[in-house]
């Protein structure tokens, strides 16, 4: 099966999407398929090596905003685009791009989403035309539902059956200001229409977009997000001193701001006596300022030499870094998706807290491996982490189980198998369908 899947890259620092979309293209090759990934709007930052390091990248982050802002943008040669494209250009327009939030790119977000007919359809041409003409796909993948407005010209020109992932979309538009949120949305639910097949990261997930974007349950399929394997598991021996950690990006959302407060008020309880704060993830520059606020907090507690902040980790000392972990923690503010991360600490063998949100219950279940606290309730994540803490043997339990789960149902290589089933059947749908109907 012929299969490319399209990922928006970030340029400048590691993305969960990113990975776990390499990590999909990378395992369905293995397993026999033509499989390859293209970036869209800026380049893949990516932990292990690129699956596709020669695809041509589309929508190219500078062409896209200019066509936005400027009529002229949109008629001119793909010479002048070319040179807006060159990775210079990109890497400084990534630069930018770290400060850019969701609220800021309204008109963008609904001029992409309506295809073409937005201001971006040059971009979707030329998307379109490599498709048809080099790759002639049986089966495109669009990362998330951001990107729904490409499905309709792509079916048309290739033929191909469209799938899109569900991971995250929701939080994403609810952040954009009025009018874009609800044009936005609109414009989602009638591109939707154009998608044979969804795939979810998570239960939750499905049913929250299958609601909020009128999707026909029958296209809906959970495929659990994985990961490789390969160098992950346990530390030798407990961490000494203990140290609870988080994984993610250093922002608001992810609710770093409330593990700092429960570290705080554990330090102060000083039953898990040495305590240490590990912090690693991306880290761009519009999260710097909160960074430094927490550090700032954490100094005047007297604690910001217990405290590491670790930007921007590889996969190599991402593993090492969860290892020295006694248990983590990223206590999300919205309803996350999936949390990769969750999965990752518990590949190590280390056990998690999570809120009592999105689809987190449901990765606890599923595992094992953890403990769920009030959402934004500093005091309780605490007192959950240190029921952990202070009972070693229920921690390295929980760890070993959650262990022992990752391996059986969150491997790269389940997601790779399940997600290619959703896709034949797809295939097999489009094929059958009348050419005049595609």
């Amino acid at each position: 099966m012929r299969i490319v899947q399209l990922t928006p890259g970030t340029g400048s620092f590691y993305c969960g999407t990113c990975l776990r979309d390499n990590a999909l293209v990378v395992e369905l090759r293995r397993q026999g398929h033509e499989a390859l990934l293209a970036p869209l709007y800026l380049p893949m930052m990516l932990d292990e090596d690129h699956a596709s390091p020669d695809s041509p990248l589309f929508y190219g982050g500078v062409n896209v905003y200019l066509q936005q802002k400027s009529a002229l943008f949109r008629k001119t040669p793909r010479s002048v685009d070319r040179l807006l494209d060159a990775a210079p250009v990109l890497k400084l327009a990534a630069r930018q791009a770290e400060m850019t939030q969701a609220a800021d790119v309204g008109d963008l977000m609904v001029s992409t989403l309506r295809g073409e007919t937005g201001r971006q359809a040059k971009e979707l041409d030329r998307l379109v035309e490599w498709l048809a003409d080099e790759i002639q796909p049986e089966v495109v993948c669009l990362s998330n539902a951001l990107l729904v407005g490409l499905a309709r010209q792509i079916k048309a020109a290739t033929g191909a059956a469209v799938v899109c992932t569900l991971q995250g979309e929701d939080s994403y538009l609810d952040a954009m200001t009025e009018p874009s949120r609800q044009q936005s949305w609109e414009a989602l639910i009638e591109r939707c229409a154009d998608v044979d097949a969804f795939l979810a990261v998570s239960h939750y997930y499905a049913d929250e977009m299958g609601r909020r974007a009128q999707l026909p349950a029958e296209r809906v399929h959970v495929v659990y997000n994985g990961i490789s394997l390969e160098g992950y598991g346990p530390a030798p021996s407990p961490p000494d001193p203990p140290a609870i950690g988080y994984l993610a990006r250093m922002c608001p959302a992810k609710g770093l701001h409330t593990l700092v407060e429960a570290y705080i008020q554990l330090r102060h309880r000083d039953r898990v006596q040495k305590l240490q704060l590990r912090v690693a993830g991306s880290c761009t520059r519009a999260d710097e300022a909160f960074v430094a606020q927490l550090q700032q907090r954490l100094e005047e507690a007297g604690l910001l030499a217990d405290a590491e902040f670790r930007k921007n980790v590889d996969r190599d000392e991402k593993i090492t870094f969860l290892q020295s972990l006694s248990a983590l923690s990223v206590p999300a503010t919205y309803g996350e998706s999936f949390g990769l991360y969750v999965i990752e600490a518990l590949a190590a063998g280390v056990p998690v807290v999570q809120p009592r949100s999105g689809a987190f219950p449901e990765l606890i279940e599923a595992t094992g491996g953890g403990l769920l606290c009030e959402p934004d309730d500093a005091s309780d994540l605490a007192q959950k982490l240190e029921t952990l803490l202070l009972d070693p043997d229920r921690s390295r339990a929980m760890g070993a189980a959650g262990r022992q789960a990752v391996q059986q149902r969150f491997s790269v290589e389940q997601m790779a198998r399940e997600a290619a089933l959703v896709f034949e059947a797809a295939g097999r749908q489009q094929n059958e369908l009348p050419s005049n109907s595609r």
